[in-house]
């Protein structure tokens, strides 16, 4: 699918919903993912509870676009690095994730042992797994299942 399409596709879904869309604009964060920064007039419809609207409108966009065309797999094992934000609230959630990640792993290499992150959505989970992929000293790992699975940090020592 065209950009344009899939911009096309994210206005009607928001507009489905009665809330009043202002515009859309793309932000490429990296060769693997598109974002695709929304403003609305009432964001706490999607933000609510969690932003539960927002990892909804999310997941049913890449449906559609999985269904429309073939799955791209990428070394990491992720596809379709498509990802709606509504009023900025992803981007700051990322950055506060990247936040909470590097403190962790500073905290992992104090303290020389495992470091386990509070339980989070698999977005997350990935963000802190790629913002640690550079270290060397440090590996990361998901345990748990369900609403409890979360991100084990994990002090290998200098290589």
């Amino acid at each position: 699918m065209q950009k344009a399409e899939i911009e096309n596709l994210i206005k009607e879904l928001i507009e489905k919903t009665g809330v009043i869309f202002k515009g859309i604009s793309i932000t490429e964060e990296s060769p693997t993912n598109t974002w695709f920064s929304v403003e609305v007039e009432e964001p706490h419809f999607f933000l609510g509870r969690d932003a539960e609207a927002l990892y909804a409108l999310n997941h049913i966009v890449r449906r559609i676009i999985e269904v429309k065309v073939p799955i791209v797999e990428t070394k990491d094992g992720f596809h379709n690095g498509i990802l709606v934000d509504i009023n900025g609230y992803q981007k700051k959630r990322v950055e506060d994730v990247r936040a909470v990640a590097h403190m962790m792993s500073e905290r992992a290499r104090y303290f020389k042992s495992n470091i386990e992150v509070n339980p989070m959505p698999s977005f997350e989970r990935r963000i802190v797994h790629e913002f640690l992929s550079d270290a060397t000293d440090l590996k990361t790992e998901s345990v748990g299942m369900g609403n409890t699975r979360r991100v084990v940090i994990k002090y290998i020592g200098a290589i």
